[in-house]
């Protein structure tokens, strides 16, 4: 992709999410979380209805009338954003990969976090940490988040969720929102992401194509692992065989919800030809 036609791409996802974010996601973001407490804004004058327990009584016996604390709240959050860059990402039967809707999304979540003056920061993973860019404020931070998402070749193809946790964990100190976004076809993760869930407010974004759930009968056909690489001749006839494709996919399917639930930590399925903005709304709403 030469420079003229990424940052066309980049100002096509700019205009798209960023309208999300500004008309839907703002608001329900910011009521979503919460930041981390109350700290002190200034005195004024008290007024009728105004709490008693809220009286400055130093500053009330100085003047010889009431005056009154206002609390705001402490808002600046970190959001971190850990998105999947291995191979099966590139795999999409309808109109989009699982690449470009992850891209969307994430592109959403970082303007929501821009709008309410919250850091943001990427982890892209594979089997190992690929690119971490330090949490910042600024459009110019969000754009080139955008463009990495957009343009980066990593140098696996393989995924390993519990790595990319270890690492989280190592980096991010205080708490964070983060956002991990993967098709989590993936396993021995649960014990890290315990870990995790326990410092941070997680919610995994299992991002799908309805093709990987099941297989029709097409006779012999020749598939590709996309992260392995392997070719290999697949008998699509065979009932056996389309019912273990099935199964692996759905014990993937469990072992992420559990995981994540029992960690307490959010879900989020969104196949690719489905709307992520419903998903999103209705997540935050929930959880509002």
């Amino acid at each position: 992709m030469d420079t003229k036609e990424l940052l066309k791409k980049v100002r096509k996802i700019e205009i798209k999410t960023r309208r999300l974010s500004d008309h839907i996601f703002g608001g329900e973001y910011h009521s979503t979380f919460k930041g981390r407490g109350m700290t002190f804004s200034e005195v004024r004058q008290y007024q009728f209805g105004d709490d008693v327990r809220s009286i400055d009584w130093n500053v009330t016996a100085r003047y010889n009338e009431p005056y009154i604390k206002v609390f705001e709240e402490e808002r600046e959050l970190t959001m971190m954003l850990m998105v999947d860059v291995s191979g099966s990402e590139l795999f999409g039967t309808t109109n989009q990969f699982k690449k470009e809707v992850i891209t969307e999304i994430s592109a959403t979540l970082a303007f929501s976090a821009l709008q309410n003056n919250d850091k943001v920061g990427v982890i892209l993973f594979s089997d190992e940490v690929e690119l971490f860019i330090p949490p910042k404020k600024g459009k110019s931070h969000v754009l080139r988040i955008i463009r990495e998402l957009l343009e980066f070749s990593p140098k696996s193809r393989e995924t390993n969720i519990a790595e990319a946790l270890k690492f989280l964990t190592n980096v991010m100190k205080k708490k964070a929102i983060v956002f991990m976004l993967s098709d989590f076809i993936a396993d021995d993760y649960d014990n890290t992401l315990k870990i995790v869930g326990n410092k941070h407010d997680v919610t995994g974004i299992r991002v799908f194509d309805e093709r990987e759930e099941s297989i029709p009968n097409l006779g012999m056909v020749q598939m590709q692992d996309a992260e392995t690489g392997t070719l290999q001749l697949i008998n699509t006839r065979s009932k056996k065989v389309r019912s273990a494709y099935g199964q692996f996919h759905k014990d993937k399917v469990e072992y992420f919800s559990d995981s994540f639930t029992k960690s307490g930590c959010g879900v989020i399925h969104c196949r690719v030809d489905e709307s992520y903005v419903k998903k999103l709304l209705g997540y935050f709403k929930r959880r509002g």
